[in-house]
Parts: C-alpha cells; structure tokens; sequence
C-alpha cells in the first residue's frame, strides 16, 4: 500500500490549520494513499505562547475534527495526526486520532511527555495510561505512537510484539543541539528494534525540525522531507515486513520477557 507523511508549520487559527490538514488530505488521497501521518498537537501554535496548543484544546466533536471528518468521508484512506483535548479545567491529553470513512476509528493519549531540555510538558498535559490496540490499515497492522515516545524502545517493541508491522508518529520535534541527529537515530533504531516501517510526520517551523520521514524495517530511508511544508509517499508491504524478519529475526530471538508497560 502507498501511505504518507505531510508537515507545515502549525499557525495560531485552528481554523487555518484545519484547512491545511484538509488540503494535505485531499492530495494523499488522490495520489492514492491508504494511510497519511499528520504532526503532532496541530490545534495552534505561537512561538510567544508556548502553552497556546493546550488553551485552544477541543473536544473531539469540535469544530477542527469536525472539518476533517468531513474530508474524510469523501474517501478510504487513514489519516493520524494529534490535537489537545480538554482533560480537566486548564488541563488536556495530547490525543492521537485515526480518521476513516468519515469516523474516528482509533485514539490513544499520549504515554511519555516531554519532560527533557528544559520543557516540561506534563505541567498542563495529562499522560494516557495505556497502549493503544493496534489498527488494520490494508490489511497491515499499525502501532500508535506520538513524539517523544520514540525515546522509549519498549513502547515500539511491545507493539510489534503484538503484531505490527508499521508504527505511525506524529511529532513536533524541537530543534536544539543534536537533536536532528536524535530524531534520524531514534527512528533507524525503532524500525530495527521492531523490524516495523516507520512512518513519522514532523511540524516545521521557526522551532520544530520537519524532517518528515518513512523508513522500512531493515531501518532504510525510503522517502524523507527537508524542513519545509511538504507531502511525502512511499510503497510498504507485508512481504518486505516478512523478509526482514526472515532475515533479521530479533522479535524471535530475543532472550528477555516481553516488556510489561503500565
């Protein structure tokens, strides 16, 4: 199947936004895309109001998912991406969703904030408390992940444990020292953790790298965007999931238990 990542720059109207998420969806569907990865926490961005995401939070029947769904029905094709949603008063979970057919087919709350380089994540975001069950896209099951989850290998691997053959992240990676390097080490090393593709959508910006990317299980860059709004696709299959493992088959060989989570 041909799936997709799309990025740009995340604006403070999350009307815009939801109008740039309509338009990436549009052209990945029509350039025949069964699934299509958006970033992360897609809501509004300010570089002066680093808390904007989360004030903005909506429910998921709002008025941003409303205007994708309305997108979505118009096709088959699965479109990821994250938005805040209210939790308590002034509080919200950074929610995954999965798009179908008009309908919001899977969600999973963030596991692993992003408390590291001075950010503090979980001073307004509430953290999920469990994995999400995996998703059938084309016949290929699909791990759930978002951002700095990727830090985590045990998250990826108890997902491919279970069966998945690709893992989704959408992501808003901030740049800083080192940390383009981080973002193309640590998606190699979880598709060769897992021997899954790894399809990561990343926001650009004045303070997020972009670098949108999907990578196929023997951790090969098959296709990758530089730092500028962009859609990028690629071909994956099961059989190339089954030769990899054939080859390289670390989920069989491992010598630890399962990782246990939550």
């Amino acid at each position: 199947m041909f799936v997709a990542a799309g990025q740009f720059a995340v604006s403070p109207l999350w009307e815009k936004n939801a109008q740039t998420c309509v338009s990436l969806m549009s052209q990945a569907a029509d350039n025949g895309a069964a699934l299509l990865v958006l970033p992360e926490a897609l809501l509004a961005r300010d570089d002066l109001d680093p808390d904007l995401s989360v004030k903005s939070a909506q429910l998921l029947e709002g008025g941003f998912l409303t205007h994708l769904l309305g997108e979505s029905a118009s096709n088959a094709m699965t479109t990821i991406l994250t938005l805040h949603v209210p939790s308590t008063p002034g509080r919200a979970f950074n929610m995954l969703v999965a798009l179908r057919a008009g309908k919001i087919v899977a969600h999973y709350a963030k596991l692993h904030l992003y408390d590291a380089f001075s950010i503090q994540e979980s001073r307004n975001v509430d953290a999920g408390d469990a994995i999400a069950p995996l998703l059938e896209v084309d016949d290929m099951k699909v791990g759930l992940m978002t951002c700095y989850d990727l830090r985590f290998p045990e998250l990826a691997l108890a997902q491919a444990l279970q069966g998945a053959e690709v893992l989704v992240l959408p992501a808003a990676w901030v740049r800083g020292t080192l940390k383009e390097h981080h973002w193309s080490t640590l998606l190699a090393a979880r598709a060769l953790d897992s021997t899954c593709y790894m399809i990561a959508a990343g926001e650009c910006g004045n303070k997020n790298i972009g670098q949108s990317r999907i990578i196929d299980p023997f951790g090969v860059t098959i296709a990758a965007a530089a730092e500028t709004p962009t859609l990028i696709m690629a071909e994956v299959s099961a059989q190339r999931v089954r030769q990899v493992r054939a080859q390289l088959p670390v989920l069989h060989n491992r010598r630890f238990a399962p990782p246990q989570l939550l």
